[in-house]
């Protein structure tokens, strides 16, 4: 038996079907100090032999290959197109475009305009990323390359984001531009490490952490364990850090005072009974309270809450 070849659907077909949608849309991007504008984003098709003559843009335009074949000229060097190409014709460069004589050319592109936009609040290292990436962008050479990284599949992500209305859909087709961008860059990237992300301050983070867990649990029997737990380090560990951002507050004195200004507020605002507040804020009986209180605050938790309403009243 013969077996027949199935040929695979073109996966990009459903882009076709409403060629304008995300044209559609006024989408920019502010990233570092820059502002990303889409003028086109879409799919078309050549139909054999069709020719694009000699044209050029003050922009940047992005072309991928994701079906058939052809050439193109970028400045006076000729280049054969197939499947899984792309090339950038950025601002000025003159480019001509040729389907194949007997085959179509499917071509995804994104045409944007970046501009320089100064944003005193941006990410400082958002920007250094973005001054980067536009000069790398501006010395990619005229030749194409493969999609490597896979910036084609960003197409039709932004493109079904729009047609089905998805929850967060203008962020997530923002968010795809940037990745066609970096994904293009990335396609040319000799593999140099460029500007480095931020590096936690990990006692910091790791405190912080711990403090915020506590403020969210510390109702219930919690242990320096649990916490230690989350954050995938021992208690010891832990405690270590506790006492190293400072000495004086260990974890129990940590969650002893998170506890402590809990009850204030209960005792300022409400008429709860001592034996429910101390129930509710995480304390194993009211005598328990009463000691820690009266040790901390100098005076009964019956006498902080008398005072205290006494001022809010006069």
């Amino acid at each position: 038996m013969t077996e027949r070849f199935v040929r695979a659907p073109f996966p990009y077909e459903p882009m076709s079907e409403k060629w304008d949608l995300l044209e559609r849309l006024d989408i920019a991007v502010a990233w570092g100090h820059y502002e990303i504008r889409v003028l086109r984003f879409h799919l078309t098709s050549f139909e054999p032999g069709r020719i694009i003559h000699f044209h050029n843009h003050s922009t940047y335009e992005f072309h991928f290959i994701p079906r058939g074949s052809g050439k193109v000229i970028l400045g006076d060097q000729p280049y054969s197109l197939s499947e899984g190409l792309l090339y950038l014709t950025g601002p000025g460069v003159m480019h001509y475009q040729e389907a194949a004589s007997r085959n179509s050319m499917d071509e995804l592109c994104l045409h944007v305009d970046i501009v320089s936009r100064h944003n005193p609040a941006a990410d400082p290292w958002e920007v250094a990323e973005a001054e980067e990436c536009m000069q790398r962008l501006n010395a990619l050479p005229l030749r194409p390359a493969q999609d490597v990284h896979g910036a084609m599949p960003c197409f039709l992500e932004a493109y079904e984001a729009c047609e089905g209305k998805r929850l967060g859909y203008y962020t997530a087709i923002k968010l795809q531009v940037v990745d066609i961008l970096l994904k293009t860059i990335r396609a040319y990237d000799s593999g140099g490490v460029g500007t480095e992300a931020p590096i936690r301050d990990m006692l910091a983070y790791r405190y912080d952490y711990a403090v915020r867990y506590i403020e969210a649990n510390y109702t219930s029997g919690l242990r320096l364990e649990d916490v230690a737990e989350k954050l995938d380090i021992s208690a010891r560990q832990l405690q270590r850090i506790f006492r190293s951002v400072d000495p004086r507050r260990p974890f129990s004195r940590v969650l002893e005072d998170i506890r402590l200004r809990a009850v204030c507020d209960r005792l300022e605002s409400s008429d709860l009974s001592i034996e429910r507040i101390a129930e509710i804020e995480g304390f194993s009986t009211a005598a328990y309270l009463h000691t820690v209180f009266r040790k901390r605050m100098g005076i009964p938790p019956s006498a902080y809450r008398k005072a205290r309403q006494s001022e809010v009243r006069g």
